[in-house]
């Protein structure tokens, strides 16, 4: 046996002497036994833009210190492609905790807390007898920088579940040893940077080498550490924090502090031994408190008549509006929906995109003008024939539906433009009332691993697709990423255009979808491009002990992607 070092390694390395083919697109080669696919990345590089990161090994992702044991077919991953891109941020998130840790003195810092997205970075604070100041921060950054250039090595060894906990315990990450005492893997990989050892949710570059692109902002009571796009991985975005989206994202995170549930093991914890009933029911009165407080301040201006709402994919926008017209009414207004969607152009207007499909989801698909003017219309209390769009037809048909807007009527609008000037640049900002709708995710896997608000949002809409639409979770997962261009693209550029913004995220809605979405995964086949997300959230959802959909009250926004709701949606 030998032992060959090159980035990560493992400590079972594998008989020299053994030849290997490798087919790598076109071409075979031979490799010996025990050539990392590093090595073997390296001889292919100059063939890619942006640097290779991971390898697919007969279809399955893998590590570059992983070595030849047998004839493969082989593909790589680079920092541009979408697990790349993760790979490499959660790779900058190990380098940054342990350049802290050697900046400020591991007796001096208790717990590093990455929390959530910020501009194109993770927002970060340092707990224990550390002043996170300019001059800290550019020390970290310097440790990191220095780290890079010597191209630091990233370990990774697999221990038994039991000698993880024990581990994370003498390290001090409770938020981690509280983890794994619900998992049921007997196995877990922790990876090292000399001394400092850490688990992560998902794989890693070899070496910090690898992670030359990044930049470190003080913001707030912490930093934030910005980090390329996939549209650009070898450039760090300007930082753009958004102050709204940050205070709501900051408030949750508070608020789940204050229920000592910081982490997914702390929600673990309340449901195992205290059960799940009164998590359930303090967070649906915080969120009914937010809707309350938020028809108070449109009641406290009688001149509001248009409620604009506009959020994501999966938000729970349509219980949304249904529970906040309850809140309406109680406060004597008359909630009045109208439905953007029947005010799209006539299909042969229609844009479309650059494949020369229909483009349903740009502003120049909706008939602007006509919006504008009848809104204008119903506020100066003229009576408007309201269209209905024909989406067999593709044409606007008139006569179903009259309105007048009353004294006390408001127009509760929802839709994906709601929030862009040019929806409404027409109609007088003092009539409106902007609100803008996510699921913000405030729970983390533990101190340094995050749920990515995305992955919340995700899993919703595979349940409620397959509940509503009868859409397998490979088709769902097959058409989000096209979902979340259009996001980037038509919602969040204007999220900070809204009076209010209001988190849909439920502290304990991981665990009601994990019973739904499991099965629905499971049945995704192997050989399918959607398996290795499917295969990720999977095993995403394993920290999650479920709870049964009884505990959630039936005008939750869970019921909208769930079922079982008081409102139709």
């Amino acid at each position: 046996m030998s032992k060959k070092k090159c980035g990560c390694y493992e400590t079972d390395d594998l008989v020299n002497g053994e030849v290997y083919q490798v087919k790598i697109g076109d071409e075979v080669r031979l490799y010996a036994a025990g050539t990392t696919y590093r090595e073997i990345a390296g001889e292919y590089q100059k063939d890619y833009e942006d640097d290779i990161v991971l390898a697919f090994v007969n279809g399955k992702l893998q590590e570059l210190f992983k070595r030849v044991k047998s004839n493969c077919t082989l593909a790589f991953e680079t920092s541009a492609g979408e697990i790349g891109n993760r790979t490499y941020r959660r790779s900058i998130k190990l380098m940054l905790v342990k350049a802290v840790y050697d900046v400020a003195g591991h007796d001096k810092v208790r717990k590093v807390r990455i929390h959530f997205s910020v501009s194109k970075g993770y927002y970060c604070t340092v707990e224990g007898d550390v002043t996170v100041d300019q001059k800290f921060l550019d020390q970290v950054e310097a440790r990191m920088r220095e780290m890079v250039e010597m191209d630091m090595p990233i370990y990774k060894r697999s221990v038994n579940t039991d000698e993880a906990i024990a581990l994370f315990g003498r390290h001090g990450m409770h938020d981690k040893e509280r983890l794994f005492r619900y998992r049921r893997v007997s196995k877990v990989n922790i990876y090292s940077m000399n001394e400092f050892e850490d688990y992560y949710y998902g794989y890693m570059v070899p070496s910090a080498g690898y992670l030359k692109y990044f930049t470190l902002h003080l913001y707030d009571e912490g930093f934030v550490v910005q980090m390329p796009v996939r549209s650009a991985p070898k450039e760090v975005p300007p930082f753009e924090p958004q102050s709204k989206l940050f205070h709501v994202l900051k408030e949750s995170v508070q608020w789940g502090d204050l229920q000592g549930i910081e982490t997914v093991g702390a929600l673990n914890d309340r449901i195992t031994k205290d059960g799940v009933h009164d998590v359930v029911l303090v967070q649906e009165a915080l969120q009914e408190k937010k809707i309350a407080e938020i028809a108070t301040q449109i009641a406290a201006r009688p001149e509001v008549k248009f409620i604009l709402i506009a959020g994501p994919s999966s938000s729970g926008k349509t219980t949304f509006s249904h529970r906040l017209s309850v809140q309406l009414r109680a406060h004597g207004l008359t909630p009045r929906p109208i439905a953007v969607d029947n005010y799209f152009v006539e299909r042969e207007e229609n844009p479309k995109d650059e494949t020369g499909a229909f483009d349903f989801e740009c502003l120049e698909a909706v008939d602007v003008e006509l919006f504008n003017r009848q809104l204008n219309e119903l506020l100066a209390g003229r009576e408007v024939i309201v269209p209905t769009f024909n989406f067999v037809t593709g044409h606007k048909e008139y006569g179903a539906q009259t309105m007048k807007l009353n004294e006390n009527d408001v127009l509760v609008i929802e839709g994906i433009h709601c929030l862009n000037p040019k929806m409404t640049e027409n109609l007088p900002d003092e009539n409106k009332f902007k609100i803008y709708i996510s699921a913000l995710t405030q729970l983390n896997v533990d101190e340094h691993d995050r749920i990515p608000t995305t992955d919340g949002r995700l899993l919703r809409r595979i349940v409620r697709d397959a509940r509503t639409r009868g859409s397998s979770a490979q088709r769902t997962i097959q058409m989000w990423q096209s979902v979340r261009r259009g996001e980037e693209k038509f919602i969040f550029p204007f999220q900070e255009e809204a009076d209010i913004m209001f988190n849909s995220t439920l502290i304990y809605e991981l665990a009601v979808l994990k019973i739904y979405v499991e099965p629905l995964l499971f049945g995704i086949d192997r050989n399918c491009p959607e398996y290795l997300e499917a295969k990720r959230l999977l095993k995403f959802l394993d920290y999650f002990v479920g709870i049964g959909s009884e505990n959630v009250p039936d005008n939750s926004l869970l019921r909208e992607f769930i079922g079982g709701g008081c409102f139709k949606v």
